[in-house]
């Protein structure tokens, strides 16, 4: 993709989808209940759209909820139970799903956690949450992207990918020094490495998925970091942060477009190396397809077990 959105850095999510018509349309986010999700379900509703929000509280989610129903007059906001962490939790979600799904987007994340956790199955948590949960979750749904007839997965990244790779010999960190921040990179070269494999083998169910980078807004994500360190100049709100989720999921001027990866609205550039100032742009190993297809053949072997 080569066009230039008329979108960019200070756009916020109602502005990308002004005159935009979601009715009939069947959305999950995770995560919607807090930060950037709370903005990302509040426009795809705004719009027209019937909403899910995948919360691992669903009581506080609910709150939340029905603060967004009286907001914007729309009684199609609900809350359904997902522990991305647990893959049982998952399982369930997906069971419970009769829809055609026309848009998912993974937004949920956790950061930085300072200390090494496992999840259930014995992953690191990062991975778990970020990533590995996103993969079942989305692969359990697939024949529900596939009924909405050009479905978009939309997987929520950040710059945190440029400061690692997948550690394919040990993604668990069993012997590799935990360090927050790789645990971090890791699970989001993950999930833009998600979006690439479901570009490239979905593609005749009529499904797109591209992945993304927010932006830096303050929110509760970074409460393992001390808040948001990102100067006040390069800061996004939460409204603007949404735009380029609810761009991907909604917007008619991305239709067709898949396996890319967008920064403020727009395709970012790939790098070959990490950027000197500035954190923008994609680093090539996160848009891989070799390793696109290792990722896949890992998470699937992860979740059979």
């Amino acid at each position: 993709m080569t066009t230039t959105l008329p979108f960019g850095f200070s756009s916020t999510a109602a502005e990308v989808l002004s005159g935009v018509d979601l009715a009939g349309k069947n959305m999950i986010v995770t995560g919607g209940a807090s930060g950037i999700g709370i903005e990302t379900v509040k426009s795809l509703a705004s719009a027209g759209a019937a909403v899910t929000i995948a919360a691992r509280r669903p009581e506080a989610a609910e709150e939340v909820a029905q603060s967004l129903r009286e907001q914007i007059a729309n009684p199609q906001i609900e809350v359904r139970p997902l522990d991305l962490a647990d893959l049982r939790s998952v399982r369930n979600f997906v069971a419970d799903w009769e829809k055609p799904l026309h848009a998912l987007i993974n937004n949920a994340g956790v950061m930085a956690l300072p200390e090494l956790e496992r999840s259930a199955e014995g992953c690191e948590m990062q991975f778990a949450t970020n990533f590995l949960g996103h993969f079942a979750l989305t692969t359990g749904l697939r024949r529900h992207l596939a009924d909405a007839q050009g479905a978009r997965v939309v997987s929520v990244s950040s710059t945190g990918s440029l400061f690692g790779p997948v550690f394919w010999d040990d993604p668990h960190f069993r012997f590799i020094p935990y360090t927050p921040l790789l645990g971090y990179a890791q699970s989001k070269t993950a999930c833009i490495l998600l979006s690439v494999g479901i570009a490239s083998r979905w593609e005749s169910d009529g499904i797109v998925s591209n992945a993304l980078n927010p932006g830096a807004i303050a929110t509760n994500l970074q409460r393992h970091t001390g808040g948001l360190r990102t100067p006040e100049h390069l800061r996004k709100t939460p409204e603007q942060g949404a735009s380029t989720s609810v761009m991907l999921a909604g917007s008619p001027l991305v239709e067709g477009v898949s396996g890319q990866y967008f920064d403020d609205c727009q395709v970012a550039p790939v790098l070959p190396g990490r950027p000197d100032g500035k954190m923008e742009g994609v680093a090539a190993y996160a848009l891989d397809m070799e390793n696109a297809d290792r990722l896949w053949r890992m998470a699937t072997e992860l979740i059979a077990a």
